[in-house]
């Protein structure tokens, strides 16, 4: 729901990282296994109960997330690079999650469980009408940058950050903020799947 107002907030910056690398000549597929790498660091610091710490590498994977974006886009981007992006993004959302069970698996376990079966609805949901949408050439008006159709909804990647910092800033509220967050991802799974069939039938 946030994701268009925060990437014309951010675009400028990341802009200015990417063109800083561009010149070094450092490969936006690198800065995707670099960010990806803070976002396991991170789950070593969840389960050592160092939230703080955690945050601070939640921020660096997805600040890398941003600056690779930018990169592909004032170079050239490719199909491999974006399977790349998307895929580790998606094993990060869940490690993160993963990390507060291990963190307190007595209360966490649970809701983490739940969250993360949401979180296979807002996921599957998103790919399968992008492969669709690929395949009947749909094209997004409101993201034509992505690498493929992005069907947005009331939960996307500003949402599930602001979550992530709840998460590291209260976690000994985990378990509600996780039921609140597994909600809102079942009320944009089915507006997506609404959407999407809606779509592609009339397609």
């Amino acid at each position: 729901m946030l994701d268009s107002t925060a990437i014309k907030i951010i675009n400028k910056p990341l802009g200015l990282i990417a063109g800083i690398l561009k010149k070094k000549g450092i490969n936006k597929d690198i800065v995707t296994l670099s960010g990806f790498g803070a976002g396991v660091i991170a789950i070593l610091f969840l389960y050592l109960h160092l939230y703080i710490v955690a945050l601070f590498f939640i921020a660096l994977n997805r600040l890398f997330d941003g600056v690779d974006g930018a990169l592909a886009r004032i170079t050239r981007p490719t199909d491999s690079g974006g399977f790349l992006d998307i895929t580790l993004d998606f094993i990060f959302y869940s490690g993160i999650v993963f990390g507060f069970a291990l963190a307190d698996s007595t209360n966490n376990a649970i809701p983490a469980c739940f969250l993360l079966l949401s979180f296979m609805g807002t996921g599957s949901s998103f790919l399968a009408f992008s492969v669709m949408a690929e395949k009947n050439g749909i094209k997004s008006l409101k993201y034509p940058n992505k690498s493929l159709y992005y069907l947005g909804g009331l939960m996307e990647g500003t949402e599930t950050i602001i979550f992530f910092i709840l998460f590291c800033l209260f976690p000994d509220y985990f378990p509600w903020l996780a039921i609140l967050f597994s909600i809102l991802c079942w009320i944009t799974t089915c507006s997506r799947i609404y959407t999407g069939y809606k779509t592609l039938k009339e397609t």
